[in-house]
């Protein structure tokens, strides 16, 4: 066995990132950048109007109310033909252009509209309720920095910028591949013995959560056969993960056709508590991270393993981040094995609860909790209200 730190980085040394490739910027919302983007346009193009009101010279508010000539308007869209002149306003909609000449708007609340003239409350301030051209950003002007994920609000930008293509790390293809004669797919009712793939999906969800796309490679048998045609499916998938089998009996053959079929073992188990029997390695130069077929311990390794191996095929690093809060039970000593506990954190006090069952099949549990406190090898025992290390299973 292995350290879990040390699991950890072997993985993400083998692994090579993905070549980057080139998008739409309208289809690559959740993409990493590959190289920084830069602005194809200058926002605003020209100065317009931060709010509703009126657009004036502000050498003509020297008093207070000033009574000035309304000769136009200024919409969104459409431009003032002409500049303004001495004692002269215009009304003006949020977002339109600033008439030539005009230095100042004033807002609609500070206004008076009689007929063709309007009283204005508002003393000279240049440049008042304005935004410059180019005060966003200019032509040229570098927006995000390569790495940086392209969410909702980096995709607004990019089509304000006028950029139409991106340079993007593709979306890991993570290929899920169940091994046992005991599972039966969601939807079938299982027979004696047996129960449902629910490794698979949830490792699903949490792959798409974190911007790969989810393969759905099936359940392969406890037959030798059928191991190898499964592991040929996983032909076209960037990181292949394997749920179960990785035991030594008669009926488990995953490690030994990976063997056979050329697989080079990068290690074999780790020092970890839940999730001991799972492995990683290579099969034609593709990596294979081996999850145990317990859910729990499955799910607990992914956040631990998986999620950094996605990470690393998109070139963008991502480690597990904890936090630490005062516990609201006591814990007993740690073992041999670095281990991770189910538990909730309640805001309400900051405290970290474990929960009461720890079992590595117990489902429910691990689905009710939204923190995994960490307790390293031979951890003495810990009182309530002691600090401990705990990773958000929400991500933050």
């Amino acid at each position: 066995m292995i350290p879990l730190d040390e699991a950890r980085t072997r993985l993400l040394e083998e692994i090579e990132p993905l070549a980057p490739v080139t998008l739409p910027a309208a289809e690559a919302g959740g993409r990493i950048l590959a190289e920084p983007m830069e602005a194809r346009l200058t926002h605003p193009p020209l100065d317009v109007s931060a709010m509703d009101g009126y657009a004036v010279r502000s050498g003509d508010l020297g008093a207070a109310p000033a009574q000035l000539r309304l000769v136009g308007e200024s919409a969104a869209g459409p431009v003032m033909d002409r500049p303004l002149g001495e004692g002269e306003a215009a009304r003006i909609s949020t977002g339109a252009a600033v008439p030539d000449d005009a230095d100042q708007v004033v807002i609609q609340e500070n206004a008076e509209r009689k007929a063709d003239l309007v009283l204005l409350r508002d003393g000279p301030r240049p440049g008042a309720h304005i935004r410059r051209a180019g005060s966003d950003f200019a032509e040229g002007e570098r927006l995000l920095p390569a790495g940086a994920r392209l969410n909702a609000d980096a995709a607004g930008l990019a089509a304000s910028a006028g950029v139409t293509e991106l340079q993007v790390q593709p979306a890991p293809r993570i290929g899920l591949l169940a091994t046992g004669d005991e599972l039966v797919e969601p939807g079938e009712t299982p027979g004696p013995g047996q129960i449902i793939n629910s490794v698979s999906k949830g490792l699903a969800v949490l792959v798409r959560d974190h911007g790969g796309i989810a393969v759905d490679l099936g359940v392969a048998r406890d037959d030798e056969a059928d191991v190898r045609r499964a592991l040929g499916r996983a032909a076209e998938v960037d990181l292949l993960v394997t749920i179960g089998g990785a035991s030594v009996g008669d009926h488990d053959h995953l490690r030994r056709v990976f063997a056979e079929l050329g697989g080079r073992l990068w290690f074999e188990k780790i020092a970890v508590k839940p999730g001991k029997p799972s492995w990683a390695g290579s099969l034609d130069s593709r990596p294979v991270l081996g999850l145990p077929g317990n859910p729990v311990s499955a799910l607990v390794l992914a956040r631990l393993l998986l999620l950094p191996a996605i990470g690393r095929l998109e070139d963008a690093p991502r480690r597990a981040v904890f936090h630490r809060a005062p516990l609201a039970a006591p814990l007993p000593a740690g073992g041999p094995r670095e281990t991770f506990l189910r538990a909730r954190f309640f805001a309400e006090t900051g405290r970290l609860a474990p929960m009461p069952k720890q079992d590595s099949g117990a489902l429910a549990e691990m689905a009710q909790a939204d923190a995994l406190i960490r307790r390293p090898i031979g951890a003495p025992a810990a009182e309530t209200g002691e600090m401990a290390e705990y990773l958000a299973l929400d991500g933050r």
